[in-house]
């Protein structure tokens, strides 16, 4: 069985036309450079707005983002990187914590209200934590796509000290670091090779 080429064209068989399918998927790569083209406000507004409909248990939406910006709170951030995050994390025109609220059932009743009694039976649940970190982690990868449906590239990256960003950004909130995320136009040599995809029978089975 051989991995999917990169170079797969786009099919028919799906709804979205053959620019769409590449400008999300195929021809999107994790960018590990940036020019200095800003990320504006109304962007991540608009790419917030669209992804906030993709869908969570129990419509639940335990994602947090702060918006790293300014070369004061990057240097904050800099330091909880690990090494090799660091360089393309300083030239990341915008960066992005992205936390799971463990309190999100705060706003159960306001996003589903038909369930009145789910409010008071996740305050008690002990898989509360763990919930909401699944589904922040179901929300980052919608984020990731409309990053790119914005036509930016987004960078997302595990390698940070969780308790130290947790503490110089997070504390007393009560979420937890998932993910931080770079957010820009990809700049000189942004890409590492691509990595081969597994094929579909490599991964699909039917009974």
């Amino acid at each position: 069985m051989t991995a999917l080429h990169p170079d797969v064209r786009p099919t028919d068989a799906l709804a979205l036309d053959a620019s769409a399918q590449d400008l999300l998927f195929r021809e999107a790569r994790t960018a590990n450079a940036f020019t200095a083209d800003p990320v504006t406000d109304e962007q991540l507004q608009a790419i917030y707005d669209l992804v906030r409909f993709g869908p969570t248990a129990m419509n639940s939406q335990p994602m947090r983002l702060v918006a790293v910006r300014t070369p004061q709170a990057r240097e904050r951030l800099l330091r909880h990187m690990s090494e090799g995050n660091r360089p393309k994390t300083a030239t990341a025109p915008l960066t992005l914590i992205v936390a799971a609220d463990t309190g999100f059932h705060e706003h159960l009743p306001t996003v589903f209200p038909h369930a009145a009694g789910a409010r008071d039976a996740m305050e008690a649940n002990p898989g509360r934590a763990a919930m909401a970190r699944f589904n922040t982690a179901l929300q980052l990868g919608y984020l990731i796509v409309g990053i790119r449906a914005a036509g930016l590239a987004a960078g997302p990256m595990t390698g940070f000290d969780a308790e130290g960003v947790r503490a110089e950004f997070l504390e007393g909130t009560g979420h937890e670091p998932v993910a931080v995320v770079n957010v820009g136009r990809p700049g000189p040599d942004a890409w590492f090779p691509r990595n081969p995809r597994l094929d579909f029978d490599q991964v699909v089975t039917e009974v």
